[in-house]
C-alpha cells in the first residue's frame, strides 16, 4: 500500500475526528443551543432567562411525580425533566433534580409532608392504572418543590380547565411548565416587591371580605389599604404598581376620579370591579327583594376608556350554589345549598396569558360589559359564561323562592356573554378638554398615556372571600363551604397582577402551545403488517444493498490494481 492510499484511508476519519474537537472547544468557550423542534419546545423566554442568569445560589427541585405511570404522565414527568434541564443550561447557577414519592417515606413523617405539600396546593390525584390484567387506583403527586439553602416553595403542574380531556388536560400543563416552574424559582431569589393597594372609602370591601386578596397577593407583594379621601395628589397613588377598586357602595367625587385618571395616564394599573345593580341579599327571603341601578361615578371614567357595565344582570345554568334555611331538624336549623343562576361558574377562558389553563371562576351578581368607541384602546375579553346565559335589565327581582322553580330553557338564549376585560392601548384622559377639578395644578395635567393597563369586571364580588360556616372566619378566594369546591378566583387575581405590573414578563411565558398530535388508532390497526415490515424488513435489505454496493466496488477497484 503506497503513501496516497494510506493518506487517504486516514484522511476522511481524520477531518471528521477534527471537526467533532473544534465543534467541542468551540461550544466550551461559546456555549450555544440549537432548537429544531417547529414549536420552539427546548427554547426560553427571554424574561425566563432573566431570572435563571440571577441565580446567587444552587437551586435542588425535587420532582414528586413518580413510579410507575400510564404514558400521558411518563409525557408530563419527561418534559418536567427536560425543563429543568433546559433551566440549568441557562442558569448561572447550578439546578439540580430528584425524585421522592411523598407515599414512600417512613411512616412517621408520610402525614406530616403530605399536609404541608397542600399549603402549596399540591394535592394528591388518584389516577388509574393497568396492572396484572386489571384497573387500579394509585395516588400521585402532579408538582414540584423547589429549594435553597435557605427556603423553599412548591407548585401544582397538572392544571386545566372544565370540560377538557386528560390528554388536553396533560398538554396544557406541559405547555405551561415554563411558566409554573419559573415563577417557583422566582418566588425562592425575589427581593423587591412590588406593591398593589386596596381602595378604601366608598364601602369597598371590608377588612374580612377582603381577607382572600390580601392572602392571595402577600406572599409576592406588599399590599397596601389606602383610604381614598386621603390622596391629596396623583403623587400619593404613584409608588404602587396596581390600584384594585372593589365593590364601591358611595359615589366616587371629581377629585377622586382626576387622582385615579391621571394615575392611570402616568402609567399606573387599575383593577375596576363593579355593582351596576344594588341588591340586599338579607331582604331576598320570602318575597324577594328588588335590586336597583346605582352609579359610583367611575361609570363615565370607564366609558371613555372604552367599556361599559350595564345595568342588569346576567343569569346563567352554569350555576352555583346559595345555602338557604329549610327548616328546623329537631332543635337544629337546617341550611341547605341550593342552584342559583345569579353565580355563574364561568369556564370559558381566552388563550390569554391571564386566563389560558384556568379552571372555573366563580362571578356572583355580574352585570354584562360592552365595548365602546376609544381610539387606541385594545379591548381584550378573558372570561366568558356558557352557553345558556339572559340578561335581566334593572330592577331585578331576587329571590331565594326562585330557586325553586325549574328554569325556562327557552329563556337562556345568550352564548358566551363576556365577564371580564382587559384593556391596554393609548389612552385619552376623561379630563381631556375639560375643567379640572378646583385646587388641581394645570401644568401636572397629562392628556394621555400608554403604559397603564386597566382590567373591568361588572361584580364587586369577584375576588370577595366567603366564611366557614363553622367558625365564620373568611376562606382563601374561591373556596366555596357550600357546593364544596375551589374555583380559580385566586389564581386569576395572581395572574392578573403578575401581568399588569410585567406583561412582557415570566407570565408571558403562559402563550405556550404545543399541538396534540395522537395516533389514528383505527389506521394503525388496520395497517399494522404493513408498518411493522417497513420498520423491520427494509432496513435490513437497505443495509444488504449498500453491502452489496460497497463489496462491488471493492472488487473492482482492487482488479483494476492487480491488471
Amino acid at each position: 500500500m503506497n503513501k496516497k492510499s494510506v493518506l487517504r484511508t486516514f484522511l476522511g476519519p481524520g477531518l471528521i475526528l477534527g471537526a467533532i474537537l473544534f465543534l467541542f472547544l468551540i461550544s466550551r468557550f461559546f456555549p450555544f443551543r440549537i432548537d429544531l423542534t417547529e414549536e420552539k419546545r427546548y427554547s426560553l423566554h427571554p424574561a425566563t432567562i432573566e431570572v435563571l442568569k440571577s441565580l446567587e445560589e444552587p437551586l435542588e427541585v425535587e420532582i414528586l411525580l413518580t413510579g410507575k405511570l400510564p404514558g400521558g404522565m411518563r409525557r408530563l414527568q419527561r418534559s418536567i425533566e427536560e425543563t429543568l434541564r433546559t433551566f440549568n443550561a441557562y442558569s448561572s447557577e447550578n439546578i439540580s433534580f430528584y425524585y421522592e414519592d411523598p407515599l414512600s417515606l417512613p411512616e412517621d413523617i408520610r402525614e406530616d409532608y403530605v399536609v404541608s405539600l397542600t399549603e402549596y396546593g399540591i394535592n394528591p390525584t388518584n389516577l388509574f392504572v393497568t396492572e396484572d390484567g386489571g384497573q387500579k387506583s394509585r395516588l400521585i403527586f402532579p408538582g414540584v418543590m423547589v429549594r435553597s439553602e435557605e427556603f423553599e416553595t412548591g407548585t401544582l403542574l397538572l392544571r386545566g380547565e372544565k370540560g377538557m380531556s386528560p390528554d388536553q388536560i396533560l398538554n396544557q400543563s406541559i405547555e405551561n411548565l415554563e411558566f409554573e416552574l419559573i415563577n417557583a424559582i422566582r418566588k425562592l431569589i425575589t427581593k423587591q416587591k412590588f406593591s398593589v393597594g386596596m381602595i378604601l372609602g366608598h364601602g369597598e370591601l371590608g377588612e374580612e371580605d377582603g381577607f382572600g386578596i390580601v392572602e392571595a397577593l402577600v406572599d409576592d407583594y406588599e399590599v397596601y389599604k389606602i383610604p381614598m379621601g386621603q390622596a391629596k395628589k396623583v403623587e400619593d397613588l404613584d409608588p404602587f404598581a396596581v390600584l384594585i377598586v372593589a365593590g364601591p357602595r358611595d359615589t366616587y367625587n371629581e377629585k377622586e376620579i382626576y387622582l385615579l385618571d391621571q394615575y392611570l395616564m402616568n402609567g399606573g394599573n387599575l383593577v375596576f370591579l363593579l355593582d351596576a345593580v344594588a341588591v340586599n341579599l338579607d331582604e331576598a327571603g320570602g318575597e324577594g327583594t328588588i335590586g336597583f341601578p346605582f352609579d359610583t361615578g367611575l361609570d363615565q371614567l370607564l366609558f371613555k376608556y372604552g367599556i361599559r357595565i350595564n345595568k342588569d344582570l346576567i343569569q346563567d345554568l352554569n350555576f352555583g350554589y346559595h345555602p338557604v334555611m329549610a327548616g328546623d331538624f329537631g332543635d337544629q336549623a337546617q341550611i341547605v345549598p341550593l342552584p342559583w343562576p345569579f353565580y355563574l361558574a364561568a369556564g370559558r377562558m381566552a388563550p390569554h396569558p391571564i386566563t389560558k389553563g384556568l379552571d372555573q371562576v366563580m362571578f356572583r351578581f355580574a352585570s354584562s360589559l360592552d365595548t365602546v368607541k376609544a381610539d387606541g384602546v385594545k379591548k381584550t375579553p378573558l372570561i366568558f359564561g356558557s352557553d345558556l346565559n339572559r340578561k335581566l335589565s334593572a330592577p331585578v327581582r331576587v329571590a331565594f323562592s326562585d330557586m325553586s322553580e325549574a328554569p325556562d330553557m327557552a329563556q337562556y338564549g345568550l352564548k358566551n356573554l363576556p365577564l371580564l376585560y382587559l384593556l391596554e392601548g393609548n389612552f385619552t384622559s376623561f379630563f381631556n378638554n375639560r375643567f379640572l377639578p378646583e385646587n388641581i395644578d394645570p401644568s401636572k395635567f397629562q392628556a394621555s398615556g400608554n403604559e397603564g393597563r386597566v382590567v373591568v369586571a361588572g361584580t364587586g364580588n369577584l375576588f370577595k372571600s366567603l366564611f366557614n360556616m363553622q367558625n365564620g372566619e373568611p376562606l382563601p378566594l374561591g373556596e366555596d363551604p357550600y357546593a364544596n369546591l375551589t374555583y380559580a378566583n385566586r389564581l386569576l387575581l395572581q395572574n392578573m397582577v403578575k401581568y399588569l405590573i410585567e406583561p412582557e414578563g415570566i407570565i408571558a411565558t403562559r402563550t405556550k402551545q404545543f399541538q396534540i398530535r395522537p395516533l389514528n388508532k383505527a389506521k394503525v390497526k388496520a395497517e399494522k403488517v404493513k408498518w411493522q415490515v417497513v420498520n423491520v424488513v427494509f432496513p435490513v435489505l437497505i443495509l444488504g444493498v449498500l453491502g452489496m454496493i460497497w463489496i462491488l466496488l471493492r472488487k473492482k477497484r482492487f482488479s483494476a490494481r492487480s491488471k
